[in-house]
């Protein structure tokens, strides 16, 4: 079983390597072909171990005091491990279309290998600092694959900006590892906690604080969401890999292994939850007047992890990892089919400027049809059963603010959902291309997925029984609940279906001032850019004057002055005693020579 754990590992690993090798070279289909099947092997003993369901500790060496190399085998992990590696492998198999004609394709598969290694790192891992190495590593590979195309500078400046961010956020991340440290003596999870209720209460709150930091950025949550949408830039399977099983699942990821930090501080855990809440609609609104086809699909992974941290802070970790899963697979798929409509309409990604697309990509069509309906939550598909267990449970524990907001969110997401398909497939032509489909192999690769959007609520009972061993089981099903829920989304996808079908969205309504408002975001990114980035790049000039005309200017200064203190040193007066010392260290090198 240890064996198949790190087989599980290190074969994106191996992956990695293997690609690197022929990074510089020109583009290779075998690299492609035998980096998937790798890390579908990873992905096989993944399931294979999560069928066995036999925990274990794979402990390796001793990093220092208190702190072990080692992975934990749970129902978590495994959960998280059969996630990564099914929807990693698929996006695997669809990037080998996807990246047929990149220059970079070698590269990119090595990029891929060293993501999927750094989040199966990360939730393998058995302590704080193994999760943090993992997290990381996510981050890294995020920023080369977001910027992958950097001769580009809105690409580049997509990457940084990730990069940046989350740079800021894991600052708190790593102070609340090093807080849990002084005060635990250990980073291991078990052992962290068994002895967590011993632990200072005002401790625990700034650790669980400074944890949730770092997830918030990891997560895109505001006011670190800006990243997100932006992220975009990098190539369509990296969109559907980060926003279904690496990189934001990785905050939701750490509130769930920390939960019993996080049930000894309630007052942290409904802040959780409050922002949650807020991200959920905040997102959903913002992809209501969207009209990039990627961006749309961003802001709806934004509004469903909010759904999670709802469920996290209010203590249901289980119904989030259950989210977490389901939602991985209709959103991958989502992404994968706008990769297919991009590669369609030569990269374009304006859905007023597509229509008509159903007949020339029909296969494609009814696969984002199937995505879209699990992610507005319409039985029976997947997102149903995960999305109406949150909503359950923030009602029946009397959470009735939280419940509006997410209900809310849950029409808003239906709408936005089916504005999206009836634009791009259902409604006229509004384009010169000549569309055509996809090739078999991308099909194919999206195919598991669109099996699991349909499919997976339907184990729900078998997934909280797997999960008991290490999660309690909260039954969050209510048949008002079910009820308000199911005619929420209905009726947004009929009042999107009739709104778009008959027109009723003029173009003059962009011009309306909350339309201007969602489209550009609320202006936070351009807050930011005015209030903090403008200002740091004031600061920064004045820095390089500072540099350019005082530091260097003393630099230069000394070093004249000591070049003039050697100049003395060597004038005829001291010419002599240089002399001196020069016959005395040759006499004394020749001595050393005849002596030897």
């Amino acid at each position: 079983m240890q064996n198949l754990a790190l087989i599980s590992l290190f074969s994106p690993f191996v992956a990695f390597l293997f690609a690197s090798c022929f990074a510089l070279s020109e583009k290779k289909q075998f690299v492609g072909i035998i980096c998937s099947l790798l890390v579908a092997l990873s992905a096989f003993c993944s399931l294979y171990l999560l069928f066995c369901n036999e925990a274990f500790n794979v402990s390796l060496f001793e990093w220092f005091a208190g702190v072990n190399f080692g992975f934990d085998i749970d129902a978590i992990s495994l959960t998280m491990m059969s996630v990564v590696g099914i929807v990693a492998t698929c996006v695997h198999f669809y990037s080998i279309f996807y990246m047929a004609h990149d220059e970079g394709f070698n590269k990119f598969f090595a990029y891929l290998g060293l993501f999927v290694f750094s989040m199966l790192f990360l939730v393998m891992s058995d302590n704080f600092l193994g999760l943090f190495v993992g997290w990381e590593g996510v981050g890294l590979c995020s920023w080369l694959l977001i910027g992958f195309w950097y001769k580009n500078d809105t690409y580049s400046f997509a990457a940084n900006e990730a990069f940046i961010m989350n740079r800021i956020a894991d600052l708190g991340m790593l102070l609340g590892i090093f807080w849990l440290y002084l005060q635990a003596g250990t980073l291991k999870y078990d052992k962290v906690f068994s002895m967590a209720q011993s632990l200072d209460h005002n401790a625990l709150i700034l650790i669980a604080t400074c944890l949730f930091i770092g997830a918030m950025g990891k997560s895109a949550q505001f006011p670190f969401h800006t990243w997100l949408a932006d992220a975009m830039a990098g190539p369509t399977p990296v969109s559907a890999l980060i926003h279904a099983a690496t990189m934001v699942t990785a905050g939701v990821y750490l509130v769930i292994r920390a939960s019993t930090l996080y049930d000894l501080v309630p007052e942290v855990s409904y802040i959780i939850a409050l922002l949650g809440a807020f991200v959920a609609i905040f997102a959903a609104s913002m992809a209501l007047v969207v009209r990039d086809l990627k961006r749309i699909i961003a802001y709806s992974t934004l509004s469903q992890l909010g759904y999670m941290f709802v469920a996290a802070g209010l203590g249901a970790y289980g119904i989030a990892l259950f989210h977490l899963a389901t939602h991985a697979f209709f959103k991958s798929l989502l992404f994968l089919g706008a990769g297919n409509v991009m590669h369609a309409m030569n990269d374009k990604l304006d859905i007023k400027k597509m229509g008509g697309l159903f007949k020339p990509l029909k296969i494609t069509a009814i696969l984002m049809c199937i995505g879209s309906l699990a992610l507005a939550g319409i039985y029976p598909f997947a997102g149903f059963f995960s999305k109406d267990l949150i909503l359950g449970y923030s009602f029946i524990s009397f959470h009735h603010g939280i419940f509006l907001v997410l209900l809310i969110a849950a029409f808003l997401t239906a709408f936005y959902s089916f504005r999206l398909l009836m634009l791009v497939f259902f409604t006229p032509a509004r384009h010169d291309e000549h569309p055509h489909e996809a090739s078999k192999i991308a099909l194919l690769a999206m195919s598991p997925l669109m099996v699991l959007a349909i499919i997976a609520g339907f184990f729900e009972h078998s997934f909280f029984e797997y999960l008991s061993t290490k999660l309690v089981f909260i039954d969050a099903q209510n048949q008002i609940v079910m009820i308000c829920a199911s005619v929420a989304a209905i009726l947004g996808a009929i009042l999107a279906i009739f709104a778009y079908k008959n027109s009723w969205f003029k173009e003059s309504i962009e011009e309306n001032k909350i339309h201007k408002l969602l489209s550009n975001d609320y202006f936070i990114p351009q807050f930011y850019h005015q209030f903090i980035v403008s200002k740091y790049e004031s600061l920064c000039a004045i820095l390089k004057h500072c540099d350019l005309y005082i530091f260097d200017r003393i630099v230069e200064k000394i070093a004249l002055y000591s070049q003039n203190i050697s100049q003395k040193m060597i004038m005829p007066n001291s010419l002599n005693l240089m002399l001196r010392f020069l016959v005395a260290a040759f006499v004394i090198l020749l001595i050393l020579v005849w002596m030897v």
